[in-house]
């Protein structure tokens, strides 16, 4: 009889144990940040955009929006892609949940090496990350793509194939456009052609509550990050003030 019991006890030690490990992998928001390093982007862009980055997760906005939803933590992967040749996971999945965990993500964005390849492919971009998003750990309440570029889809399948497919999932994806008016030299014009915020209306962005925030050029940079990953974590909880966060550009 006691040999039973302790089989017993033993059982529901491991299923009390499985159901604790399942709730830590639980996370309010699955993100991929997926951030073009195509030629079209020079090396004061580059660097502009990096830093955009690394400090909206210092931010304490940022923090706070992250600890409003329910679970407290986010987990984000950070992709760099360019043509269809070019994307790399270049930060695993992380959990963020609070100032400390924020600052150690941005730390490793800053550590990594300037990379600058060929061509702009939005949809390979997309692709690549939905196979990002399936390797994560974590279970997200909501899973989200982040695509942030100057330029429109000129390598690969249509972005809106891509885009579709993704939706078909759950997955949201939204934008941020950089409307730069210094292309690289040698290439067309028609990386800064002014209709790219509705190219990326119509073939690049879905999913509820999707969105699209442009921008001028790269100095703006990461003021429209962190009032873009302000507005991705907390369109799960109507509490949070979007608008004053947005505001806050200290």
């Amino acid at each position: 009889m006691h040999s039973f019991m302790r089989r017993v006890a033993a059982s529901l030690a491991g299923v009390f144990l499985f159901a604790f490990a399942a709730a830590a992998e639980t996370v309010d928001l699955e993100l991929v940040l997926a951030v073009d390093v195509s030629r079209s982007v020079d090396d004061e862009e580059a660097a502009l955009q990096r830093e955009g980055y690394a400090e909206a997760f210092l931010h304490p906005a940022v923090i706070n929006a992250i600890q409003s939803n329910a679970n407290r933590r986010i987990a984000v992967a950070y992709v760099e892609w360019a043509g269809t040749h070019y994307q790399k996971l270049t930060i695993p999945w992380t959990i963020v949940g609070d100032a400390d965990s924020g600052a150690r993500f941005s730390a490793m964005i800053t550590s990594q090496p300037r990379v600058s390849e060929r061509w702009t492919s939005i949809s390979g971009a997309i692709d690549f990350s939905m196979r990002v998003l399936a390797i994560s750990p974590y279970q997200g309440t909501r899973r989200v793509i982040d695509i942030s570029g100057d330029g429109v889809n000129n390598n690969g399948r249509p972005a809106s194939q891509a885009r579709d497919e993704a939706l078909a999932q759950g997955v949201t994806i939204n934008g941020l456009v950089i409307m730069n008016d210094r292309p690289t030299p040698g290439f067309s014009e028609f990386y800064s052609q002014p209709a790219l915020d509705v190219f990326y209306r119509e073939q690049v962005i879905g999913g509820p509550g999707a969105f699209v925030i442009a921008i001028e050029d790269f100095s703006s940079f990461a003021y429209a990050i962190r009032n873009k990953l302000i507005r991705e974590i907390a369109s799960a909880n109507g509490e949070v003030d979007v608008a004053a966060a947005m505001d806050a550009k200290e």
